[in-house]
């Protein structure tokens, strides 16, 4: 999957493991698995395959956003990079068609 950042500090912070480990702590380790696991996607519907990443839409003021666990209660949250969103016959996303995202947020605990 084709991944960009939002900001350029975010992009930075997972540049390499030791700057993933210096800004994420001891979520370290499952920033940079999620990482790894959303770049060798083919789309987003891969994702649904790793139940330990659980990723999900989210609703209500964060509709549109898309969201993968590091922790409980932490999140990488992304929107899908396409224009117009692929979309189902239900309204839905096509997750399949998702094959761009861009992240807005990593390590967010938006409960």
């Amino acid at each position: 999957m084709n991944i960009r950042y939002q900001k350029r500090k975010l992009e930075k912070s997972v540049e390499s493991y030791s700057a993933i480990k210096k800004d994420y702590g001891d979520r370290a380790k499952k920033v940079n698995q999620r990482i790894d696991e959303l770049t060798a996607a083919a789309n987003l519907e891969a994702m649904r395959s790793i139940p330990a990443a659980n990723c999900h839409e989210l609703k209500a003021d964060r509709a549109g956003e898309i969201a993968v666990d590091i922790s409980p209660n932490h999140r990488i949250i992304f929107l899908p990079d396409h224009d117009p969103l692929p979309r189902k016959e239900d309204g839905g996303l096509d997750w399949i068609l998702i094959t761009s995202i861009v992240i807005a947020a990593i390590g967010e605990d938006y409960h």
